[in-house]
C-alpha cells in the first residue's frame, strides 16, 4: 500500500511563498514521497514547475480546477 500524498496547501498566498512552503515540505518528507501541492497564484504554473526542476524532484502531474492549481511532486 502507498503512502499517502503531503498536502501543502498554499491557495490564498502569492509568490513566492507557494514554492517556499512546498521547499520545506519536500525537506521533511522521506525519499519517494509524493506532495500535492495546492496553489491559486497564476505564477505557480511556471514557478513550481521550474523549482521542482531544480531540486531533483519530479512533476508527476498539474492540473487547474475552479482557479485552484495542483501539482503532484514525487521527491
Amino acid at each position: 500500500m502507498s503512502e499517502p500524498e503531503i498536502l501543502v496547501d498554499a491557495r490564498g498566498h502569492r509568490c513566492p511563498v507557494p514554492t517556499l512552503r512546498l521547499r520545506r515540505a519536500l525537506e521533511a518528507a522521506p525519499a519517494g514521497a509524493r506532495l500535492r501541492l495546492l496553489a491559486d497564484d497564476p505564477l505557480a504554473r511556471i514557478d513550481v514547475p521550474h523549482f521542482v526542476e531544480g531540486v531533483g524532484a519530479t512533476v508527476l502531474e498539474q492540473g487547474e480546477a475552479e482557479g485552484v492549481l495542483s501539482f503532484l511532486v514525487e521527491k
